[in-house]
């Protein structure tokens, strides 16, 4: 039996070749990697903030799309991650957040929220209990039902959401006025 050699990495390097398409030459991809590239969400997302008056070591990011998607978390700053968390449900009250259901390109079916509704509740290993809210008003499109089995994605941006909110268009300029720009909270976190 003959055995073959393991392959190197000479066996994988690629040589870029030129090429030409109608006559004009196409540039080699390789000149286009760009080292700090900014991430999906500093890309394509607007980073808003809420922080409740009377809790504010309860802040919650809000990722704002330009097709007016909302991606619902909890901002990095959080009591809850300090204390450490032990499980998520979106079980609140008579709702489970988990059972909604939407179709279509206006996502009929959701349930409408308040932006003081309650979309999940986060338990802490001490034994606290955070409420996560809203903070939008609109649609419930989706639970972020990864968050449940592994709680540590909350802290990643864009894949730790909690949930997605689609806000109604005519809501969404007062919605940006409500909540904290980037900036804005940054300050709020300098002062305390």
């Amino acid at each position: 039996m003959m055995m073959m050699a393991a392959p190197t990495l000479e066996d994988y390097w690629y040589e870029a070749e030129t090429q030409e398409i109608c006559g004009v030459k196409v540039p080699s991809i390789l000149n286009d990697f760009i080292e700090n590239q900014p991430s999906i969400v500093e890309r394509f997302y607007t980073k808003l903030y809420s922080v409740p008056p009377n809790k504010t070591d309860e802040p919650q990011q809000i990722l704002f799309h330009s097709n007016r998607i909302c991606l619902v978390g909890l901002a990095k700053e959080h009591v809850a991650f300090e204390k450490g968390i032990r499980s998520i449900s979106f079980e609140v009250g008579k709702f489970d957040r988990s059972e909604n259901k939407v179709s279509g390109r206006k996502k009929s079916g959701g349930m409408i929220l308040q932006a003081d509704s309650t979309l999940a509740l986060v338990t802490c290993v001490d034994g606290s209990v955070y409420k996560v809210r809203s903070c939008v008003q609109g649609k419930l499109v989706e639970v972020n039902e990864r968050i449940v089995s592994r709680p540590d994605l909350l802290r990643t941006s864009g894949e730790g959401y909690v949930a997605i909110v689609m806000p109604k268009i005519e809501h969404c300029d007062v919605l940006k006025e409500k909540l904290l720009s980037e900036e804005a909270y940054r300050e709020m976190c300098e002062k305390k």
